[in-house]
């Protein structure tokens, strides 16, 4: 037997519609190809027969991930921009 080649995963952003114009996006769900497929052949179709949502759908986008130094000049800009209000 052949072993299982890991599956890398990626970013998702995932947004849920209810057929009475309820929304809700998860932004950001990290996912392997397998993963995404199971979440969108069973998963959602089960929650949704529970939830007895009828008409709802899902929107499925690889999302893009920031990369460290955009989020250190992010996190940067947010602690100084606290500083300054205190001050």
């Amino acid at each position: 037997m052949a072993p299982e080649t890991p599956q890398s995963e990626s970013p998702y952003s995932v947004k849920i519609e209810t057929a009475t114009g309820r929304s809700t996006t998860i932004p950001i769900v990290v996912l392997t190809p397998k993963q995404l497929e199971n979440f969108l052949q069973v998963e959602f179709k089960r929650l949704a027969q529970e939830a007895g949502a009828k008409g709802a759908c899902v929107h499925v986008e690889r999302a893009v991930a920031a990369d460290y130094e955009q989020v250190i000049r992010e996190v940067a800009a947010c602690l100084h921009s606290a500083k300054e209000k205190v001050a």
